[in-house]
């Protein structure tokens, strides 16, 4: 069985508006699949075969997001105690070297966006965060070289 998909409640719904879009597409692509059919001789139809690419692409992406949905479990939801860093926490750091302050929200891959500083719990940062508690120090081992870390505060969103 697969593993649960911890997401925010925005998360879900981006998620699940996502799976209504490529739902709707399908329409439109069987439609072009239609009109490359009334052409005529299929087996040199750039239109019917660039259709027909794009419904397997759609068709996949519908069941991939059918599945990760059905394990979704909304990270609001989830009793997650709140005095360490854990999946949903927002972590207010001093970075050791530059000694300027940073804020992480820690989410799943799925919402993970480093420009709005939303790391994943399975990147280098989220991995060495994951547990720790306030004045605790981190050292993340990254590709650039290693950062470390002392953890002034932990919030919940």
């Amino acid at each position: 069985m697969a593993d649960d998909i911890y997401l925010t409640r925005e998360g879900n719904e981006k998620m699940y508006q996502a799976l209504q879009d490529l739902k709707t597409e399908r329409g439109k692509i069987a439609k072009a699949i239609e009109e490359a059919r009334l052409q005529g001789d299929l087996s040199e139809n750039a239109e019917y075969d660039a259709a027909k690419e794009a419904q397997g692409h759609n068709n996949a992406r519908v069941q991939d997001l059918e599945d990760k949905l059905s394990r979704v479990r909304v990270i609001e939801d989830v009793d997650i105690p709140g005095d360490r860093i854990y999946i949903g926490a927002i972590a207010k750091l001093l970075d050791r070297q530059s000694n300027e302050e940073v804020v992480y929200q820690l989410l799943s891959e799925e919402e993970s966006n480093y420009e709005e500083n939303k790391i994943s719990i399975y990147s280098p940062i989220g991995k060495a965060l994951m547990g720790k508690a306030e004045g605790e120090e981190v050292t993340a081992h990254v590709p650039a070289g290693i950062l470390k870390y002392k953890v002034l505060k932990i919030d919940r969103p």
